[in-house]
């Protein structure tokens, strides 16, 4: 006997081939069988005639590494078909992370979320996970910038000897722990400071442990190309797999970078470089308001950054450094204080009018009020170039968010929509209505092909044996319903979601089960 049965489903598999029709069998946390499987071996039997069934997606660039903690059920991910997501992407991760880093990550997200943050390794990080439950399955890249932010604080300029070795020492331990490779976030402080000599060295660390490289580069916009030069060449050095995170061109007067872009790449591949990319299905980002600012204004630790914003000689420099800045392609998606959340949902040119401010002022003033924690997203990307990256058989597709829900802490401000709609925005919009991808190029994207880059053995196929990680869906009314206005709701046509064998999703509603597994590498495989 099985304990599952989906019978008559039109089964893509992941490869890249079908659909074809068939049954699939389950038995405990695994496909037993695939092909023709009587009903009456089956304790329990779905009959799944005019759905999709195909391998549960895995969000190769995440940032649930806290939120899981707040919401184990991780409601936006599994309800659109996520069953496993790789976490600790931009060079942030939630370990390893110790000393006054730690005490200032922690003083954030207790007074944001009320949430304990007890580890400070990647193995006590995974027991906590573990403890809580999880709905889907998680891996952990290691981030550089909180890695370096341990060891560094702030400071820009290169670490000393012992500051490198205590970073060495912190992506060996951390990926004999289990994580999955290194992340870096060169954008961002402080890993904006460090030098590719420096990357190098960590990746090397994390290449000999058998990990990969994700990279949220140093430009995507006026630097993109010197970016990506850039970091092939520290993979290069590094004889590390390369993940390029996010693969954009940000600002209109850089959309005809795009060839160039991908042509670098490409170049890489053909000479047998291990690279690849993912991308979300949208053309506006997210992050930190403060990525408005140039890297010399975030020097030092949250404190040092908010005293620097209020000093009057700082404005006046910021004054002439963004003059240019289109503010009406910037909008304010999440604040913490209650007196500031009217602003929320609105351009910056018009929350500064709201306020009676100019623009620079209220940006400075915003993120002073909120101690650098007002998250925004940018309107800067090309629809046009963001298909031709989609076509591309290297990149796979991420969500680029943290998981989220439409009640509780989780449920508060404008998120990007990308959290709620991913997903089923690449069946719907891109398969079925444009038609860029063909079904089953779309499904090796979001299934076999990040599993491959992340060594996740056993997941991303439905096969005799793999893992039981199934989404069951409509080919016809599968689609994304959250918009920039109203993110926080959930897609349409998923119908079914199982991870590890359970049922987690039952006709589009989250069933409660927690299932899910922390994946890890090496010696800190824990599922």
């Amino acid at each position: 006997m099985f304990d599952l049965i989906i019978a008559g489903a039109a089964i893509v598999d992941g490869s890249g081939s079908g659909p074809s029709d068939g049954d699939i069998a389950v038995h405990g946390d695994r496909i037993a069988a695939v092909g023709k499987v009587h009903e009456a071996q089956g304790r329990r039997v779905i009959r799944a005639h005019g759905l999709i069934a195909c391998p549960g997606f895995v969000d190769v660039h995440s940032h649930s590494d806290y939120f899981l903690l707040l919401n184990p059920r991780a409601e936006s991910a599994v309800r659109q078909g996520v069953t496993t997501e790789i976490g600790g992407n931009c060079g942030y991760s939630a370990a390893p992370i110790w000393g006054a880093w730690a005490e200032e990550r922690a003083e954030t997200y207790r007074e944001m979320y009320g949430l304990d943050t007890r580890w400070h390794g990647v193995r006590e990080y995974f027991a906590q996970l573990a403890a809580e439950g999880l709905s889907i399955n998680f891996g952990l890249l290691l981030g550089h910038n909180t890695i370096r932010g341990s060891v560094m604080g702030g400071a820009a300029r290169p670490p000393d000897g012992v500051e490198m070795a205590a970073m060495l020492q912190a992506v060996r331990q951390g990926m004999q722990e289990g994580a999955l490779g290194l992340s870096t976030g060169l954008i961002y402080a402080p890993a904006c400071f460090a030098s590719a000599e420096e990357l190098v060295g960590l990746a090397r660390v994390a290449r000999e442990e058998g990990g990969v490289l994700a990279c949220h580069m140093r430009s995507e916009g006026d630097e993109l190309l010197q970016a990506i030069r850039e970091i092939l060449d520290v993979a290069h050095r590094a004889k590390i797999p390369l993940q390029i995170s996010h693969l954009k061109t940000s600002g209109e007067r850089n959309w005809g970078k795009l060839p160039g872009a991908l042509g670098l790449i490409e170049e890489a591949r053909s000479r047998g470089q291990d690279v690849s990319a993912d991308r979300y299905p949208y053309t506006a980002s997210n992050t930190g308001l403060q990525a408005v600012l140039p890297s010399w204004a975030l020097e030092g630790n949250r404190v040092e950054q908010v005293a620097r914003l209020r000093d009057a000689t700082v404005r006046q420099r910021l004054d002439r450094e963004l003059v240019d800045r289109r503010w009406d392609r910037v909008m304010i998606a999440e604040v913490i204080r209650p007196e500031n959340r009217r602003y929320e949902g609105l351009r910056v040119h018009e929350a500064a009018a709201l306020a009676g401010k100019d623009p620079v002022d209220f940006v400075c003033d915003l993120l002073g009020e909120e101690e650098a924690r007002v998250d925004a997203i940018f309107f800067t990307m090309s629809e046009e170039n963001l298909e031709q990256i989609l076509t591309r058989p290297y990149v796979m597709v991420a969500s680029d968010s943290g998981t989220r829900a439409t009640f509780g802490p989780l449920g508060r401000g404008r998120p990007h929509p990308r959290t709620f709609g991913t997903f089923p925005r690449i069946l719907g919009m891109y398969v079925r209505e444009k038609r860029l991808l063909d079904l089953p190029a779309a499904i090796r994207k979001m299934t076999f092909d990040p599993c491959r880059r992340f060594g996740l053995t056993g997941r991303g196929l439905i096969a005799p044996g793999t893992h039981a990680d199934l989404v069951l869906f409509d080919p016809d009314g599968v689609r994304d319903r959250a918009t920039y206005e109203e993110p926080l709701q959930y897609p349409d046509g998923i119908r079914y979601v199982l991870v590890n064998g359970v049922i987690t999703v039952e006709e589009g509603e989250h069933t409660g089960a927690r299932a899910g597994r922390v994946l890890g590498h090496a010696t800190g495989a824990t599922g």
